[in-house]
């Protein structure tokens, strides 16, 4: 098995990983999927790092049949990219999920099978600044994937080492893929949200043992959750326990999106935390209200709780 055409699905700040790393081989098709605008904007480049890039777009259709799709979309994307995923899906594609979550890969696989969806995650402190997307490539921690059973080894998994050997890219193997998922799932909700409600940056963890006792209880949560599924995040936790290394003013995702002005990833956060626990009959009110808070902020970049000018409003304290 050999991987000869890749498909970028989303060229942001984990998109501009791969395309970074992949523009290394001269042996290989690279192309970004876009229609309409989109597809125009990024014929112009993609600036990482300083450097623009210069990937193929396709079409969904020109896609179709590639031997492995990268899919690195923002999670309230991928109900709308669905069609084109499986669009682009074909008797030898492989699809990789680089989206973080516990579950895009299930919402994937309903469309185009399991069979055809390697489990994996990416750790990449990537931002963006102006037009371009920014990361360390050295302390960067990079790509884990794997088969969920035996043979770990698969055909699949050795192409796909094939592909990143000598890319820049940094990746690994696991025959815990799962574990490892959940690993990642546990960083991004205790240190990606609380400190996207503060505002500040990572180093409030360490700082503030009120931050800290948030982000714990987050972590009792989600760890409940696992267990009672019967995931044991510790079989990861020597591999996987930690994220790249940031300063302590680094701001995470949800705070960058918070930052811009976007809508943030919380439905796969604590929303699909809130569903589980329903689910599975576990209390976790550290995600209801963090993600209630987190909503709450999407409101207020979008202007829901301006109230000043004319058609401001009169109430009543009570």
């Amino acid at each position: 098995m050999q991987i000869k055409k890749v498909a970028v699905l989303g060229a942001g700040a984990v998109g501009s990983y791969v395309i970074w790393g992949l523009s290394q081989r001269n042996d290989i098709s690279l192309g970004v999927v876009a229609e309409n605008e989109r597809a125009e904007r990024l014929k112009k480049g993609c600036l990482i790092n300083n450097e623009t890039y210069y990937p193929q777009v396709w079409t969904p259709q020109e896609a179709a049949d590639v031997d492995l799709l990268i899919v690195a979309l923002k999670y309230g994307a991928l109900p709308e990219a669905l069609k084109d995923i499986k669009t682009i899906v074909g008797e030898n594609t492989t699809v990789m999920s680089l989206m973080n979550g516990v579950d895009s890969e299930e919402i994937i696989a309903s469309e185009v099978g399991d069979d055809k969806v390697i489990r994996s995650l990416i750790k990449v402190a990537s931002h963006k600044e102006g037009e371009g997307f920014y990361f360390n490539p050295e302390t960067t921690i990079g790509i884990i994937f794997g088969e969920l059973a035996e043979p770990y080894d698969s055909a699949r998994v050795k192409a796909i080492e094939t592909l990143f050997e000598g890319t820049g890219i940094h990746y690994r193997v696991t025959d815990c893929i799962r574990e490892e998922m959940w690993s990642k799932f546990r960083l991004n909700v205790c240190n990606n949200l609380p400190q996207a409600i503060l505002g500040a940056g990572v180093g409030c963890y360490t700082d503030s043992e009120h931050m800290k006792a948030i982000s714990d209880g987050l972590r009792r949560e989600l760890e409940a959750v696992a267990a009672a599924k019967g995931i044991d995040i510790s079989k990861a936790d020597a591999s996987s326990g930690h994220g790249s290394a940031v300063p302590a003013s680094a701001r995470y995702s949800t705070l960058q999106d918070i930052d811009a002005g976007c809508h943030t990833e919380i439905d796969m956060f604590s929303g699909a935390l809130i569903r589980m626990g329903k689910e599975l009959g576990i209390p976790v009110p550290y995600n209801e209200y963090t993600y209630h808070m987190i909503k709450a902020l999407e409101e207020k970049n979008d202007g829901k709780f301006d109230y000043s000018g004319e058609k401001e409003k009169i109430t009543w304290a009570k």
